[in-house]
């Protein structure tokens, strides 16, 4: 047997399974998992506090690794414009009682005037 990868065969249905098999199906999975518990689980009990907390860690983990060590074109923004985004953006947000969309639109600018003074746009 062939071992299962991306560009194991020819077919061109293929890539699609893989994609089903090894993207939707483990991620779903635990979705559905969630849906079933999530009505036997009181709000505020500790596994619940503790699935907060991993995920807003893991957010937050994956917004300073773009921020401090990106790739592509958002390499070539200034560091401080970087943190400066993220910083105006959460300014934002609190300025604008908790809007979500103000504080990207805000970060978004400000990021957006970083790589104009830097001379990429």
């Amino acid at each position: 047997m062939t071992e299962w990868t991306f560009f194991s065969y020819g077919v061109p249905w293929w890539p699609y399974l893989f994609i089903l098999l090894a993207g939707w199906l483990p991620t779903d999975i635990w979705r559905f998992l969630g849906v079933v518990s999530s009505g036997r689980i009181s709000e505020t009990s500790p596994a619940i506090a503790l699935v907060r907390a991993i995920a807003t860690a893991l957010v937050a983990a994956v917004i300073a690794r773009l921020v401090l060590y990106p790739g592509g074109t958002l390499e070539a923004i200034p560091m401080i414009a970087r943190v400066g985004a993220v910083a105006g953006g959460f300014a934002a947000y609190l300025l604008f009682r908790r809007s979500v969309i103000l504080g990207i639109i805000a970060s978004q600018c400000v990021l957006q005037f970083g790589a104009w003074w830097a001379g990429l746009i």
